[in-house]
Formats: C-alpha cells, structure tokens, sequence
C-alpha cells in the first residue's frame, strides 16, 4: 500500500513537472510573439505579402490593431504564468513543506526570466520579420479567442483613464508611420548612417503636407510686376532685362492682377512683328501685350505645400498667385520654391545671388539676411530655432521683441545673440546671430 502511495506520488510529481515546463514554453511563445509582432517592419513584411507571403499578410493583419493584439497576447501570457507558479508552488509545498512559497517563487522567477522572456524575446528582436511571420497563424486564432475579454477590458481601462482626465480615440492608430518615419531618419543621422542632405530631403518631403504656400511664398512686397500700361517699349525692356520667365502683370494698381507673361511667349510675338515681307523693328512698338497675356492663377494662402505642388502637376503650370482670405495679393509661388523646400536651395546661372547667404566671422558671428526663413536657416546650420509664429529670421526677432527695433539693438532668446545690422523703414533686413554656449535659454534679455 505505502508503495503504491510512493507510486502515486510520483506520478503526481512528474505531471506536474510536465505541466510547469509546457506553461514555459508557451509563456516563452507569447512573450516571443509580442516582441516579433511589434518591432517587425510593416515596410518588410508588406514586401514580402507582396511576393506572395500568406503569413506575412497575416502578420501585417493583426498588427494594424495593436492594442488588441498585445491585450490578447498579454492576457494569454498571464494566465499562464500564474498557472505555471501556482503549480510550482503546490508542487513545493508537497516536497519541502509550507515554508517553500519563498523558494517556488525564487526558481519560477528565474524560469520564467531567462526561459520566457529574456531568450524569447532576445531571438525574436533578431529575427522580428521571420518570427513574425511563422507565429502569426496561432496568433490570430488567440487574438480571436480572447476578443471578447480584450474588448471588455479595452473599454474598462478607458473608463478609468477618462475618470483621471485622459481621452483616448478606439479609432486613433497607435503608431503614426510620419513620426515613425522622421525619428527614424534623424536618430539614422546621429548614429552617422544617414546624411545630412539624405536626411534633409527625405523630411523636407514628409513636411509638405504640414506646411502651407503662405510660409514659403515671395512676398508680394518683392514680386517684379509689369505695368499693362507702359509703353510696349518699357514692357519689353524690362521682360529682357528680367532674372524671371514669368511676370505678372498688373492694370491701374498692383493689386489688381490681370494675367501673367511668359518670356518665350513675349520673345515669340517680338519674332512675329520683325519676320515676315512687313516685317520692321518699328513693328515692336504697335506690339498688343494684351495677345500674349495669360490668364493668372490664384490660390489661397493656407493649401498645403503637397496639395499645390500636385495641382501644379495637373495644370502643367509652374506659377502661381497667392491671396489671403479676403482676396487681397499677398505673394507668389512657384514650383522650384517647393521643389526647394525637399532638396534644397536651387541656384542657376540667373540667379543674382547664388552665393553663399550665411556668413561667418572670425568672432563665430553669422550675418544673415532678414528675410532668410526659419527652416532653410535651421536646416543649414542644424538649429532648432521656432517657426510656429514667424518664417522668417526678421519675424521671429519682431515676435520676441514684441517691438520694432533699432539698428544696434541685442536680443538674446532661445540659445542665441540676434543683433539688429540693418534697417530698412520698419524692415530688418540685417541681423547678425551668435550661437549662445553657456547662457540661458529664453531669457528674453535686450541691451
């Protein structure tokens, strides 16, 4: 009888042991799991749905939910784990006595950290997509399985949450591939993997969409216009004389804008007059500017660097005018300044001022034109100084100063030295900055 006891208990004993080592196993898969399906790349395993890769669709499935998918692999880790340790601590009991629950929790602790989460986890972080790919299929069958719990809990906890102030959207996707992409890049261009310029261009072509024409625009204070009514000599000798294919011509007063012309149209008609059996350079005098005027094309301030460069691409057009909301000219855009903003600054043999624009002295002083914006400045120079309430360099030292100031005047403001050097009516059209090494930020100090 004692022997058959003896035998019982062993037989007890080993289910047991069995028991707590598949709980192992499967804690180790959905620890795994966890880790393969969210650090895999959405970008690889969409490549590889592409070539025809079942479980790679399947995996980019499940993880377009992640809060669904880490509370069911969450839940299902848990629960066996719990289970796992409470075996082991019954299992303890029956060997050392009541004085083992230290001692079950001890081992299962080391079990479960080495064997379930940290050997797991670390080969499915080095094999994400692969990982990824071949769980995916019990996966989706658990995530299934515990919906109903998961959704349960999904709505308790964010009742708690909106109890403590904390609104959260069921429809707001956990990760925003823009962001992800963008830290992506920069942390690539510290780590020295991804240069400058890659890095400038690939975010100057993510920030188009949150960007609007008005913050890269010629003003309209600098735009060349042509009288409609001067004399078709001037027209033409100021068409001639011109940096610009396109000027927009103007009736009576410059905010009235009624077309544009083109130079090579300009140059065609002037072919026409002093070609043919009457042809005579006097001809060029009784040239119609009306003939060659096209018709203007306005849009507002406020459309998005993206949406205009794609209706600039729909129109075939190149130029475009820009009107505030009551319709007054406010600047003018053209698709090279937004090409610009991606690769950078565009400089051909007609450009008066392809030089360099950021100067420095021996000082570690920098003399920058005032209307010199925000972003190219920061791109340049890899600042991080603010453009959410100015775009240009004069604007943000006239947002700081909350005053126009003097030819001479020192501001001090996030981490630099703004030195007013010129002066044109109420425009700054000098400033000379200097890095600030020991000083405090914002400190909003003027002399």
């Amino acid at each position: 009888m004692l022997w058959l006891q003896s035998l019982n208990l062993d037989y007890a004993f080993w289910f047991t042991v069995f028991a707590i080592f598949i709980l192992l196993l499967l804690s180790a898969f959905f620890s795994g799991s966890e880790t393969a399906l969210t650090a895999a790349s959405r970008g690889k395993l969409q490549t590889q749905a592409d070539k025809g890769s079942r479980s790679a669709a399947r995996a980019l499935s499940i993880t377009e939910d992640n809060e669904r998918l880490i509370g069911s692999v969450l839940l299902g880790n848990n629960l066996v784990n719990i289970l796992a340790t409470s075996l082991a601590t019954a299992l303890f009991t029956k060997l050392v006595g009541e004085s083992s629950v230290a001692l079950a929790t001890l081992v299962m602790t080391l079990l479960v950290l080495i064997f379930a989460e940290v050997l797991p986890k670390t080969y499915a972080i080095t094999n994400a997509e692969q990982a990824a790919a071949r769980v995916s299929a019990p996966i989706a069958i658990l995530v299934s399985i515990f919906d109903p719990i998961v959704s349960a809990v999904r709505k308790l906890v964010r009742g708690i949450l909106w109890l403590f102030g904390v609104r959260t959207s069921a429809d707001e996707p956990i990760l925003a591939v823009r962001e992800e992409i963008a830290g992506a890049i920069s942390l690539g261009h510290l780590e020295g993997v991804v240069q400058k310029e890659d890095r400038d261009r690939i975010l100057g072509a993510l920030d188009l969409s949150e960007r609007t024409v008005e913050e890269i625009m010629l003003h309209r204070s600098s735009i060349e216009m042509i009288n409609f009514n001067d004399e078709p000599k001037e027209i033409l000798a100021q068409c001639m004389s011109s940096n610009h294919t396109r000027l927009p011509v103007y009736k009576d007063e410059p905010e009235n804008i009624i077309g544009v012309i083109h130079a090579k149209d300009l140059a065609r008609s002037m072919y026409d007059k002093i070609s043919g059996p009457d042809a005579s350079l006097k001809n060029l005098l009784s040239l119609d500017i009306s003939s060659v005027i096209m018709k203007p094309y306005f849009v507002p301030d406020t459309t998005a660097l993206d949406e205009q460069m794609r209706q600039f691409l729909k129109r075939r057009t190149h130029f475009a005018l820009v009107v505030d909301e009551y319709g007054s000219l406010e600047g003018m855009i053209t698709l090279e300044d937004i090409l610009e903003e991606i690769v950078g600054e565009i400089a051909d043999e007609f450009d008066p001022d392809s030089n360099e624009s950021i100067k420095r002295d021996l000082d570690g002083v920098y003399e920058l034109d005032g209307t010199m914006t925000i972003r190219d400045l920061n791109r340049a120079m890899d600042w991080n100084l603010p453009d959410e309430h100015a775009n240009t360099l004069a604007g943000l030292v006239l947002h700081e100063a909350q005053m126009i100031p003097a030819v001479g005047q020192v501001f001090r403001f996030h981490g630099f030295r703004f030195e007013v050097a010129g002066r044109d009516a109420n425009r700054i059209t000098v400033i000379r900055v200097r890095p600030l090494l020991k000083e405090p930020f914002n400190d909003d100090l003027t002399s």
